[in-house]
């Protein structure tokens, strides 16, 4: 069993900064990629950001150049510096891992945190 548990939400101003965290906890042998998606209300989950293990990241069109993830192996921990928000990140942020453990791989997902930001 994997569980992600995600911090760092919360209210902020337009043109304000947030950094998000999320630990993996469990039966991990590695981590192949770590994310972070985005849930607007009335729109589809999407994909703000990810990080390939061996170092390769990929970012939504809307956060490059405000958004950085990075990842703290040895605590099996990534971030999500978020700078320059705007009211359209406002949404339910949730981690994603995807992880191999004895006996197979399998995705998993945080219980999300909320972010708003007002203008």
């Amino acid at each position: 069993q994997v569980v992600l548990a995600e911090s760092g939400g919360g209210l902020v101003q337009a043109g304000g900064s947030l950094r998000l965290s999320c630990v993996a906890s469990g039966s991990i042998f590695s981590i192949n990629t770590m994310g972070w998606y985005r849930q607007a209300p009335g729109k589809q989950r999407e994909l703000v950001a990810n990080m390939i293990i061996r170092g390769t990241t990929n970012y939504a069109d809307s956060v490059k150049g405000r958004f950085t993830i990075s990842r703290d192996s040895a605590k099996n921990t990534m971030y999500l510096q978020m700078n320059s928000l705007n009211p359209e990140d406002t949404a339910v942020y949730y981690c994603h891992a995807d992880v191999t453990i004895l006996g197979g791989r399998n995705n998993y997902w945080g219980q999300g945190t909320q972010v708003t930001v007002s203008s």
